[in-house]
């Protein structure tokens, strides 16, 4: 089993917690992990990745190389289609539809979700609207891991306690919204598969 997976989003979305989750979920198995993160702008708003690998062998290498990512889960539109040459052919993309328009030159957002729309293999789903409604703004970055939980094989069956670890020290109010952030995601995927009768 190997999962390559790149996280991207902006500074501020919460990319380096989804890392920290699966991180903590595939260690609680006993998993191999790697990780190298991207983030020296992101206190200024700018584009934050990670590439996380986990597999059930030692790893060599904290990289990922072009075109061999299994997933890529965005928070952010154009960050999503900043990273899509290093997804693999048949990898999935699973990216929220919400832009952060940081920039007075932000790229039409048509034209962006247009583009990701014809990666055979993807999620796009409006998670921020998601966290909106379920009174919890902050954990938008929890509803685009639930919604990539379909495709994280074996680690989903830790997730949740990935986010006890993480964020126990916040608080049950905190580790709560965040769980239901978490189911709320998992659950758009599982029906959108189920309707396409796509199988992963």
């Amino acid at each position: 089993m190997k999962e390559d997976i790149i996280l991207a989003g902006v500074g501020g979305q919460g990319i380096l917690s989804i890392a920290a989750v699966i991180g903590s979920a595939a260690l609680e198995i006993g998993m191999y992990m790697k990780q190298s993160e991207v983030h020296g702008m992101s206190q200024r708003g700018g584009d934050v990745m990670s590439n996380l690998r986990i597999a059930d062998h030692e790893i060599f290498s904290d990289l990922i190389p072009c075109g061999k990512a299994d997933l890529i889960i965005s928070v952010e539109p154009m960050e999503a289609l900043r990273h899509l040459p290093m997804l693999s052919h048949d990898g999935w993309l699973i990216t929220n539809s919400t832009p952060f328009k940081n920039t007075l030159d932000y790229p039409d957002v048509d034209k962006i979700m247009a583009t990701l729309e014809k990666i055979p293999n993807h999620i796009v789903i409006d998670a921020d609207k998601i966290a909106k409604d379920l009174g919890s703004t902050m954990s938008a970055n929890m509803v685009i891991l639930g919604a990539a939980c379909p495709f994280l094989d074996n680690v989903c069956l830790d997730i949740e306690n990935g986010i006890r670890n993480i964020f126990g020290r916040k608080g049950e109010k905190v580790i709560k919204s965040n769980m239901d952030a978490l189911k709320a995601g998992r659950e758009y995927t599982t029906a959108l598969l189920k309707k396409q009768t796509i199988k992963i």
